[in-house]
This record gives C-alpha cells, sequence and structure tokens, in this order.
C-alpha cells in the first residue's frame, strides 16, 4: 500500500472548483458479458461494445483527465500510450499502469486493501454472502493474489470462461457511491439490488485504504429507518435509498439533493438531520423530480457549468405554464399536470419553516447570485436549445449531464448537436477531444489558461448505459472559489 498519504486531500465546496483530485474506474470486462435479457436489471438500456469504449471512448476521458489533473503522468507520453498493443498504461495490475494520485482507479484502491489479510477476508465473506457463492468458492477467492482478485469481484469473472457472479457495470458511474462534501464523505445506498456489490466495496475502500485515514472520522454513512424490515414490501417507503447523482454540493454551505426515482424521503430526512448535526452544510435544498427512469437523477436534468451559468432540461426547470387562459380547458390541464417538480429548502436552526421556490431556475439563479455572490445575471443553456423534440432526446444521452473540469471547460457527448449549438450561443468554443489532446501535446494550448470550452466526447457506446461524464466522476478534491 502506498505510505506518503500526508499530500491526499479530501475537499469540494462546489461543483465548478478547479478539479484536483477524483475517483473513477475505466470500464472493465464485465462490461462486455451484460446480456440482453438483462441489461435493464442491471441498469443499462443496451448491452455495449467493450473494445470501442474502451479505445475510441472512455480513454480518451482518462487521458483528458491526466492533461488536467496530472500532466506528468501523460505530457510527452501520448504516442507512446496509444501505439502500445497491450494498453499497459491503463492497467491496475501492470507495472506501466499510470498510477496517478489524482486521477484515481478504484480498482487499484480495492487491490490494494486486499493485501491486507483481515480486510481480504471481511470483503470476501461479504461479496460472497450477497451473491450466494459456496463455502468452497470463498476460500479459493481468500487464497487468490490481491490484485486478481480485486478484477474477479469487479467484473464477476475468474478468467474468459468461469463467471462466478454478476458483473456490476454501473461501477464506472463513481458519483454514485459517494460524494465529498466539503472535507466530509457522504456513502450512498443504491435504490437497485444491482449495485449492492458496489456500495460493498466502496464502504471497504474508504474506511481501509490508508489515503483517507485522516478523514475516517468524517465518513457518513446513512442508517434506515428503525424497523423498516419490518415493513410489508421488499421497496418499501421506509427504506432509505439514496445514490450521489442526486446530490450536488454548490457552495461551502449549501447541499442539494434529488428526491427522484433512485432517493428516497427517509433517506433525505436522515441525511438533512446528520449533515446539520455534524454542522457539515447549514442549507440544504430538496428538488423533487418525476419519478421515471427519464428522470433518474437530478444531474440528469442539470449541471452548473459557471458561477452563473447552468445547463437544464427546459420542461423540468421552469414553471410549466400549460395554457395561457385562452382555451376552455388550459384551467383542467393545469390542475391534471401534478407532476411537476418542487423545491424546498432548509436552513440549520429554522428546519420547522422551510423555503419554497417556485422553479428549479429561481433556486439555481438564488444560488448563483446569493450563494456564490455573481454579479452577472443568472444564464441558462437548455438541452437541445429548446427545441422540441431535440431537448427531450439529448437529456436521454445526458445534455445536462456535464462535467466542469474548472469553470466554464465542461465534458459532454458529441452527439447532443442541438444542445452543442445552444452553448456556441452563449459564446463557448466547442472542441472535440482528439484534438484538444493533440494540442496539449504540442503545447499549442494549456488546460491552465483554457476557458469558456465545451469538450466534445465520443459517445456512441457510452451513452448506451445511460450516464454522462458528472456520473462517470467522484471529485475528491476542488479549489474553493
Amino acid at each position: 500500500m502506498p505510505t506518503k498519504t500526508q499530500d491526499f486531500k479530501v475537499n469540494v465546496s462546489s461543483e465548478i472548483g478547479t478539479l484536483r483530485c477524483l475517483l473513477i474506474h475505466s470500464p472493465d470486462s464485465g462490461l462486455g458479458k451484460v446480456v440482453p435479457s438483462k441489461a435493464q436489471d442491471w441498469l443499462f438500456e443496451d448491452i455495449v461494445h467493450l473494445n470501442t469504449i474502451r479505445k475510441d471512448e472512455y480513454d480518451y476521458y482518462l487521458k483528458l483527465l491526466l492533461y488536467f489533473l496530472d500532466p506528468d503522468k501523460i505530457k510527452g507520453k501520448l504516442t507512446t500510450i496509444d501505439q502500445d498493443s497491450t494498453r499497459s498504461f491503463y492497467k491496475p495490475d501492470h507495472a506501466n499502469f499510470h498510477s496517478s494520485t489524482k486521477v484515481v482507479e478504484l480498482e487499484k484502491l480495492l487491490a490494494e486493501i486486499l493485501e491486507d489479510k483481515d480486510v481480504r477476508k471481511k470483503i470476501v465473506a461479504a461479496v460472497c454472502a450477497i451473491e450466494g457463492c459456496t463455502y468452497k468458492l470463498q476460500t479459493e477467492l481468500i487464497d487468490t493474489p490481491a490484485s486478481e482478485l480485486a478484477k474477479i469481484i469487479i467484473s464477476g469473472s475468474i478468467d474468459t470462461q468461469r463467471m462466478i457472479f454478476a458483473p456490476i457495470p454501473n461501477f464506472i458511474f463513481t458519483r454514485d457511491i459517494g460524494i465529498t462534501i466539503n472535507n466530509h464523505i457522504l456513502l450512498n445506498k443504491p435504490a437497485k439490488k444491482a449495485r449492492s456489490r458496489e456500495t460493498l466495496l466502496a464502504r471497504y475502500i474508504f474506511f481501509n485504504h490508508p489515503l483517507f485515514a485522516a478523514y475516517r472520522n468524517n465518513i457518513i454513512e446513512i442508517p434506515d429507518s428503525l424497523q423498516h424490515f419490518l415493513r410489508p414490501g421488499e421497496e418499501n417507503e421506509e427504506k432509505s435509498t439514496l445514490e450521489g447523482g442526486d446530490v450536488m454540493v454548490v457552495s461551502k454551505n449549501h447541499l442539494l439533493i434529488g428526491f427522484s426515482e433512485r432517493t428516497s424521503a427517509t433517506a433525505i430526512n436522515e441525511t438533512i438531520k446528520i449533515l446539520f448535526e455534524k454542522d457539515v452544510v447549514q442549507k440544504v435544498s430538496i428538488v423533487k423530480i418525476p419519478h421515471k427512469r427519464d428522470f433518474m437523477h437530478i444531474d440528469t436534468v442539470f449541471t452548473q457549468v459557471k458561477r452563473n451559468m447552468w445547463v437544464i432540461l427546459h420542461s423540468i426547470g421552469k414553471v410549466d405554464k400549460r395554457g395561457d387562459g385562452s382555451e376552455p380547458i388550459d384551467h383542467l390541464i393545469e390542475e391534471e399536470h401534478v407532476d411537476k417538480p418542487e423545491v424546498t429548502q432548509f436552513i440549520k436552526g429554522k428546519i420547522n419553516t422551510p423555503k419554497k421556490f417556485e422553479s428549479i431556475e429561481q433556486l439555481l439563479a438564488d444560488i448563483s447570485e446569493n450563494d456564490l455572490g455573481s454579479q452577472e445575471k443568472t444564464q441558462f443553456i437548455y438541452s437541445g436549445n429548446e427545441e422540441f423534440p431535440y431537448d427531450s432526446r439529448e437529456q436521454w444521452t445526458d445534455s445536462c449531464n456535464l462535467l466542469a473540469v474548472k469553470e466554464g471547460v465542461v465534458l459532454g457527448y458529441d452527439r447532443n448537436d442541438h444542445t452543442i449549438k445552444a452553448f456556441i450561443q452563449k459564446g463557448f468554443q466547442v472542441i472535440p477531444v482528439k484534438e484538444l489532446l493533440k494540442k496539449f501535446e504540442s503545447g499549442e494550448l494549456s488546460p491552465d489558461t483554457l476557458e469558456n470550452t465545451f469538450i466534445t466526447m465520443p459517445s456512441a457506446e457510452l451513452s448506451r448505459a445511460r450516464g454522462g461524464f458528472h456520473c462517470m466522476s467522484m471529485p475528491v478534491l476542488r479549489d474553493e472559489i
């Protein structure tokens, strides 16, 4: 295990402060074993082509992150990396692995804690209990070398022929395993059984890896409501579920939590109480969105671009006025349309007198202008450039799920043409990632000076998984703004 952990810091107080460290998981072999009959059970919309994701899509994401966060690991090495057919740069169990402590691979962290025999026994026992393994298999896994065991636990395969349990293809969406809130880490509780193993692994990594040793007292776990297991039904309302896509740290003292298909009211209630008791934040805003697969988390319908700018799905963001009163049925349509977003804000010490906002846009403008001190009017960029049917089509392929690597520099899928057009209209330059990497390598451009830029990322396969780059990142350290 690494011993030099004194420089590793945990602190995130915004969505747009310059990104300094994050957790990721590169696509593993389990992604290539998702079958059509199980795809939706494993929360994928379709089966994906693993080699395309690895070589033509996700690898560009990793290279770009390294240029921004850890340039010494990649500067001057791009040609060598691309020519290596063994892909050793990307493999945590290979001597040539990049081993960045700023773009941190979860598989490597898992392998490192598995070197500890006690931790290994506990993890193997827990995984085998979840997956219903035989005692003989459990013993075999305990005796497996740590780096190999990490791959097995994540992919579900001992080798290309022998699968011992299901893969966890959603592990690439590291946002959902935990959220950094200032110098605390909130561990999440998934709503779907397909993600149970991810949560288990995250818990062991955060509580056992030396990188997080200084922050162990700051790791927050959400309890289930008392005696929830006595309630009828497997998916009862008393069960606490919360996923990272529904949590946004928008300022040092303000947290957003989405009340969505994946995050329960019980979990929200417990989270607010714990965060206020521990004095982590002073303000929590609850954003209730329709409980539909289309809007799985709040970060699928809006994310922040700059201090005074957000990208958002129009139909979710604004108060929806279905008619202007000129038609006889207008008032009936208004009454019928009850499944609309709601925003409620709780302030520590005043929890019994919550504040209501008329719309999500009103909340986001309040964040920009009051929490972040923007002197400019808040601007909104709309999915699909607010054009039907591209607004909903492009939201489905994550037009609103953008990752800001610094204020005003965001990563998004290249397929969302109309949303990109809206960015251009707001003064952004658009650069394909392949072109940008070449300019970084040549010195023509620098991550330090880049601003007001939408970086387009290839997306033919990745977008089938229903998650963008906001989902594929767990920021651990950002500069304060």
